[in-house]
């Protein structure tokens, strides 16, 4: 089965906090990802559908189309947006690269006019990333209101 990938970059900041934790909990846990008012990266998102290519344009999936299907659903609303307070999909959600690959899946999945998603891969830093295959897996939700 042939699969087609495209990748599309976004920045965005966010804060890695879990209400139920003490400060010093939040802090031994996630370090300076806790820091109060966030800190950014530049994310690489690549996302790769599978499928046998249409007899008529050889196409699994237009990659035009995935683009634009890409930028609606998810860079639209998250580059250059606090992912904490900006983005109400992602309202109290912890926004790990892990947490981001899984809702992105659910926003992207439904959209695809022909293939299969196959994988999100989603780089935080040039040297660290998920790969998400659509196995079920819940996102815990919480109360995000962070306090100082």
């Amino acid at each position: 089965m042939p699969y087609i990938t495209k990748t599309m970059k976004f920045s965005a900041s966010h804060r890695l906090h879990n209400p139920n934790f003490s400060d010093e909990k939040n802090e031994a846990v996630f370090d300076k990802c806790n820091n109060f008012h966030g800190h950014g990266h530049n994310y690489t998102m690549e996302v790769t559908v599978e499928g046998a290519p249409d007899p008529q344009t050889g196409y699994i999936i237009d990659l035009k189309l995935l683009k634009n299907i890409i930028r609606d659903e998810i860079i639209n609303k998250v580059d250059h947006k606090h992912l904490n307070f900006d983005v109400d999909f992602l309202n109290g959600i912890i926004p790990t690269v892990e947490n981001l690959s899984i809702i992105f899946w659910k926003l992207l999945e439904p959209k695809l006019p022909s293939g299969k998603l196959y994988k999100i891969k989603l780089y935080e830093t040039e040297s660290s990333f998920v790969e998400y295959f659509g196995e079920p897996v819940s996102v815990p939700v919480f109360d995000l209101n962070i306090k100082e």
